[in-house]
C-alpha cells in the first residue's frame, strides 16, 4: 500500500533522505498517523511530501522495516527513492478529483497518509 509522508524541509527534507540514503521515521505523534505508520509493511511505497511553506510533494521512498514492538511509537526504516520528475504543489492535488475523499485534504495536520494506487501513480506521473 502507497504512503504520504508530510516533513518540515527544515527539519528533514527530501534531500537529507537522498543523502542519507535510509533513515527510521520518527517523531510521529497523532494517534491515527500512528496507527497507519504500524500498518506499513517492508516495500510498501512512500511519497515524500514538504509542508510549511513549500507544500509539494516531492520524492519517493520505499519502506524497508517495520517493528511495532513499541506500538507508540512504531520504528519504520525507509530508502530513498528518486526526486519526482514532476513535483505536485497542494494546489494541484486539491484540484485533482482523485484526492477529494483523502485524508490529504481532510485531515490536514496528519503527517502519515495513506494513498490510493491511481492516487500515488498521479503523484509520480
Amino acid at each position: 500500500m502507497p504512503y504520504l509522508l508530510k516533513t518540515e524541509p527544515d527539519s528533514y527534507s527530501f534531500a537529507d533522505l537522498e543523502r542519507d540514503k535510509k533513515t527510521i521515521w520518527d517523531g510521529v505523534s497523532n494517534p491515527q498517523a500512528l496507527i497507519f505508520l504500524a500498518a506499513m509493511r517492508p516495500g510498501d511505497r512512500l511519497i515524500l511530501y514538504h509542508t510549511g511553506g513549500v507544500r509539494v510533494a516531492i520524492g519517493t521512498a520505499k519502506v524497508l522495516s517495520v517493528d511495532t514492538t513499541d506500538a507508540k511509537a512504531p520504528l519504520v526504516r525507509i530508502q530513498a527513492g528518486k526526486p519526482l520528475k514532476n513535483p505536485k504543489a497542494l494546489a494541484d492535488i486539491k484540484n485533482e478529483k482523485l484526492f477529494a475523499a483523502s485524508p490529504l485534504l481532510k485531515q490536514g495536520r496528519l503527517s502519515v497518509v495513506p494513498l490510493t494506487d491511481e492516487q500515488y501513480g498521479w503523484l509520480i506521473a
